[in-house]
């Protein structure tokens, strides 16, 4: 239980990795009248888990993950595969601050490192289910994603929470489904979101760092 109470603390929004200042692109699709509610926003974020970086973040840490992994390299893909310079400085800012505090904590020596990297390296010795962790993990990205829709829409908290509990299905079945994947089964398809998130670059005023 100790093992998982840890986890859920570092993927907790009070933990210091700076989560809420990023919107992964989703300010610059609420400024275009692309995301205006809800349901626009659960279909968005669901196309994100199952095509787009949330899917590749799942894959990334179930590798992370494993006692056989090579995050130095996994490091080098994850940075790569960042489909514009906001999307690498979101991973790399918040992946950075999560291995800084974990090692802060723990006493181990952790490399900053994109955010699903870090949380596979500084997770590997819970010992924890890989499916759990990517649970909680895409739990905590859709969770971000969903309050920062709250705070700029604005979007009521009521519906924030049920836009959650519609995507809990999908997050379970990702993640069981992911937790055996490898780098080879690396793809994403949202273009939609990786233009949002290129054009939020020169976005003025934003409010939200990507």
């Amino acid at each position: 239980m100790t093992e998982l109470l840890s986890l859920i603390q570092w993927l907790s929004p009070a933990f210091p990795t700076g989560g809420y200042a990023y919107s992964h692109g989703l300010e610059q699709a609420v400024v275009d009248g692309t995301l205006t509610d809800a349901p626009s926003l659960r279909h968005w974020l669901a196309d994100i888990l199952t095509h787009g970086s949330g899917r590749q973040d799942a894959i990334l840490l179930a590798c992370a993950l494993r006692p056989d992994a090579d995050h130095d390299a996994l490091t080098e893909l994850a940075t790569a595969l960042a489909a514009s310079a906001e999307r690498a400085h979101e991973t790399l800012a918040q992946g950075a601050a999560l291995a800084q505090t974990v090692a802060a904590l723990t006493g181990r020596t952790l490399k900053p490192r994109p955010l699903p990297v870090a949380l596979g390296q500084a997770a590997s010795p819970l010992n924890l289910p890989a499916a759990q962790v990517i649970a909680l993990y895409l739990h905590a990205f859709a969770s971000n994603l969903i309050q920062t829709m709250v705070r700029f829409v604005p979007l009521g908290q009521t519906e924030g929470q049920a836009t959650l509990s519609a995507l809990h299905p999908l997050i379970q079945s990702l993640a069981q489904t992911l937790s055996t994947a490898t780098t080879d089964d690396l793809a994403a398809s949202t273009f939609g979101a990786e233009m949002a998130a290129m054009r939020h670059e020169t976005l003025q005023p934003r409010i939200f760092k990507t």
